[in-house]
């Protein structure tokens, strides 16, 4: 019965998160001021963003995973983008993981982690 699912993640600034996930290749849907609500979109894929001014990146627990059909064409496409490998933001280009996916990983401005993969053929 379920066809979608859209996380719900901290955004201490909209600003910083809409010119962040910009770069990702989302797009604005829907914005909120008012209630304090952010919709973003890239393809069939919705990340829905609460305003949080207090929160602290280094402190987050948030995050996502979000499937594609190719983990390591969207890792080349954001490679140059040239993303910190360590800190925040961040990027980890793909790679195979022993549970069976190949995945790579994100983390935006606010901290929040997306691990971002595909299945393994057999």
């Amino acid at each position: 019965m379920f066809n979608s699912a859209c996380p719900i993640l901290p955004s201490s600034d909209f600003s910083e998160t809409k010119a962040f996930y910009d770069l990702l290749g989302f797009q604005v849907a829907n914005e909120y001021p008012e209630q304090g609500y952010l919709i973003l979109v890239r393809d069939n894929i919705e990340l829905h963003f609460f305003k949080f001014p207090q929160h602290v990146a280094e402190e987050s627990d948030h995050g996502a995973y979000l499937r594609v059909k190719n983990a390591n064409a969207l890792s080349s496409a954001y490679e140059k983008l040239k993303l910190p490998k360590e800190g925040i933001p961040r990027f980890r280009k793909a790679e195979e993981k022993p549970w069976g996916v190949c995945e790579l990983i994100i983390v935006d401005t606010d901290g929040n982690l997306l691990r971002i993969g595909h299945f393994l053929e057999n």
